[in-house]
């Protein structure tokens, strides 16, 4: 049982963490150089907080948490492609976009524990909950692997179309909410947050029974998962710009979702420690990354009439 004192001093940590990186974008003017920064901060505290778990939880659970981070950071990488597309849906300029994912991590926080804690209930009380998640990650690696209809990124979603008939949404930007014609409105700004949070939601089916698939430890399943999800703002200005060229990471998302399946299918007759879970995923993203590197798109030629 971990001590109530364990999830009070995480918490001050990661309300001082974000003091920190508020004051490192108030010192620091280019925005790249703040997402470095911060990217730095978040992985350097990531890292120290498996330092701390050693003492509480042995080795072993420290190995179990770095896993658990890892996985996780790297199922977010997908994430990043879904705000991607979003951002350019609503049209929302690169100035704005820090508040959406801002409040967008705030309440994946809330639910990811709410989803943590309720997964391992259910695999406490329903031993056979564990083949029902490893059948959603299976789906999941299945549905990575498809390829995507490209008219889809431009296709304005239907609860959109839908939530607009039943409230008139203001076009600014500047605000989440707006008193236009004597009446409050929601603004394209909140559409956008809501979608990233339901975007939350739809990974959250695959990344926490991944991460349960390492650890069954409440404290270590949710501190991993929320210290990969709080890197997520300043990786996304990092890796935004070159999301596109990494051609073949969907291929090392999908495998590293079909391990965890089978990790956790298996589970009763095969035992593989975390230890060995950390490597996989580590080698699974660096050959998918390497590859894309490696072999690029190759030129387009245009065609003369």
């Amino acid at each position: 049982m971990t001590p109530l004192s364990h999830w009070i001093w995480f918490h001050v940590a990661i309300v001082a963490l974000l003091a920190l990186e508020y004051l490192l974008h108030l010192a620091v003017p280019n925005t790249k150089r703040k997402a470095i920064y911060a990217t730095i901060l978040w992985v350097a505290a990531a890292l120290s907080l498996a330092a701390v778990l050693v003492r509480f939880y042995t080795s072993a659970g420290a190995v179990q948490y770095l896993a658990g981070y890892a996985i996780e950071e790297a199922l977010s990488i997908d994430n990043l492609f879904v705000f991607l597309l979003l951002f350019r849906l609503f049209r929302i300029p690169e100035v704005r976009q820090p508040r959406v994912l801002f409040w967008g991590v705030a309440g994946a926080i809330v639910m990811r524990g709410a989803f943590i804690a309720a997964g391992l209930g259910l695999l406490h009380r329903f031993h056979w909950i564990s083949y029902a998640f490893g059948a959603i990650l299976l789906f999941g690696a299945i549905r990575l692997l498809r390829p995507e209809n490209p008219n889809d990124a431009t296709q304005t979603p239907g609860w959109i179309r839908w939530l607009s008939k039943l409230s008139p949404i203001s076009e600014s930007q500047d605000h989440f909410f707006v008193r236009q014609n004597g009446r409050v409105m929601g603004t394209i700004l909140l559409l956008a947050l809501v979608a990233v949070e339901l975007t939350d939601i739809v990974f959250a089916l695959d990344s926490i029974p991944a991460v349960l698939s390492i650890t069954r430890q409440p404290f270590l399943a949710y501190t991993s998962n929320i210290m990969a999800v709080m890197g997520l703002r300043s990786l996304y200005v990092l890796l935004a710009a070159m999301l596109a060229k990494l051609r073949f990471l969907h291929f090392g998302l999908a495998a590293v979702l079909a391990f965890a399946a089978i990790k956790m299918l298996l589970a009763a007759w095969i035992e593989i420690g975390p230890l060995v879970s950390l490597a996989v995923i580590a080698g699974l993203l660096s050959v998918t990354i390497g590859a894309s590197l490696i072999f690029t798109h190759p030129p387009t030629q245009s065609v003369s009439s």
